[in-house]
């Protein structure tokens, strides 16, 4: 499918929770994985050479629905439905480093940019993203435009994808200002990710697929589901144009530039709910409701 020699196989299976795991990111060195969800508000910090792993302390009072490293750092966040961002050291992961506070609703996304690392975005369930300063804790911007998920475009981190409704927007990282409504999906946008050189992005709802050029703001390709709903995207860190789906228990491998076919990989006993690559290892990893995270290469 995508040239001679390309195998996707499952490498490991993570499985320490007892229940459902809503969202997974690797660390840039691709060192560490942190995964987290349903249990105990807490997150699992996994060490990709031994697979052992460390439980952080019970930092949120409800469930956690994103988890995101600092770029280049042992730092990461999380959002909440109990509506704060927290800040963790996975060195030190007894407790929380601080938590932020100002969303009136359920936290449900949140990221760092790739260069100017002490801004944080995040979204809630009204409708509302925050820009955060966390070197000073503070919030510096506040706009209507993400609910679902938030997204720096990658190496510059010049734009931000939202998904909010069934629509994806494009915001000016600089200036907060809003630069194109991308509309075409029939359903709520679940899920959204850049591809590695931040030229492309993808989004996903429960019934389609599809890949917008950042330049001209205009949907290259769609993939309509065939009855696995959707849930969860990422690019493949080796294969540019690939793009990693999950959904119900299956992962659809899709490159639009060589065929509107798609490749489908068993995965999962339940939902797959968030997906993370990883460039410098090349390996993805899938979180999912049956309470594992598979690492793939």
């Amino acid at each position: 499918m995508t040239g001679v020699g390309f195998t996707f196989e499952e490498v490991s299976c993570l499985h320490s929770c007892k229940s459902k795991v809503l969202s997974c990111h690797f660390s840039s060195d691709g060192k560490l994985l942190a995964s987290a969800g349903h249990e105990k508000k807490v997150v699992l910090i996994w060490n990709m050479e031994t697979l052992d792993f460390v439980r952080t302390a019970e930092g949120h009072s409800l469930l956690i629905t994103d988890v995101r490293f600092r770029p280049s750092s042992t730092i990461f966040a999380t959002s909440s439905f109990d509506k704060t961002v927290q800040l963790w050291d996975s060195t030190k992961p007894s407790k929380s480093l601080f938590k932020l506070v100002g969303h009136a609703e359920q936290v449900l996304s949140l990221d760092f940019h790739p260069r100017k690392t002490d801004l944080l975005c995040s979204c809630d369930s009204n409708n509302e993203m925050r820009l955060w300063n966390i070197n000073q804790r503070s919030c510096v911007h506040v706009s209507k435009s993400a609910t679902k998920q938030v997204r720096f475009q990658p190496r510059p981190g010049k734009l931000i994808a939202t998904a909010s409704g069934n629509v994806v927007n494009v915001i000016d990282a600089e200036t907060n200002k809003p630069l194109s409504c991308l509309k075409g999906h029939n359903k709520e946008v679940l899920s959204i990710c850049w591809d590695p050189s931040g030229k492309y992005f993808a989004s996903i709802s429960e019934d389609s697929a599809r890949m917008w050029s950042v330049s001209g703001g205009e949907c290259l390709h769609e993939l309509r589901s065939t009855g696995n709903k959707f849930q969860s995207c990422t690019f493949h860190p080796g294969y540019s144009q690939l793009l990693v789906i999950g959904g119900y228990q299956c992962l659809e491998l899709w490159n639009p530039v060589e065929s509107n076919k798609t490749w489908t990989v068993e995965a999962h006993r339940g939902l797959i709910s968030s997906l993370a690559d990883c460039l410098q290892t090349e390996m993805v990893a899938s979180a999912s409701h049956d309470q594992c995270v598979k690492i793939w290469k």
